[in-house]
């Protein structure tokens, strides 16, 4: 398993932006997601990538977050704008397994990596 390391959490006025890193150990590529847990609620997935390019976003961050990736520093990106009080929660990055190289979620999540999450606050 790879080793992930989230950061750029923090406390934002709503309407604002944040951009989280999710570090990976080595040089390993995987399709990865980024989830949210809030308080007393599930962890659900708002974005993931390929292990190439392709993207996918949850209703609720459509238009609004941006998941990238820079293979070359084994780094995840979500640029996150236009904050919304409801995006609070804690922020948490996944690797897939290499098996495979697009975002399944189900499989990654209960197989996959998981990062030690970080702590994104939006105030109204």
């Amino acid at each position: 398993q790879v080793r992930l390391v989230e950061s750029g959490g923090g406390l934002v006025e709503a309407g604002g932006s944040l951009r989280l890193s999710c570090a990976v150990s080595g040089n390993i590529v995987n399709a990865m997601g980024w989830y949210r847990q809030a308080p007393g609620k599930q962890r659900e997935l708002v974005a993931s990538i390929s292990r190439g390019t392709s993207t996918d976003y949850s209703d609720s961050v459509k238009g609004r977050f941006t998941i990238s990736r820079d293979n070359a520093k084994s780094t995840m990106y979500l640029q996150m704008n236009s904050l919304k009080p409801e995006d609070t929660g804690v922020y948490y990055c996944n690797a897939c397994p290499q098996v495979s190289s697009i975002y399944i979620s189900n499989f990654c999540f209960a197989l996959g990596s998981w990062g030690q999450g970080t702590q994104v606050t939006v105030s109204s």
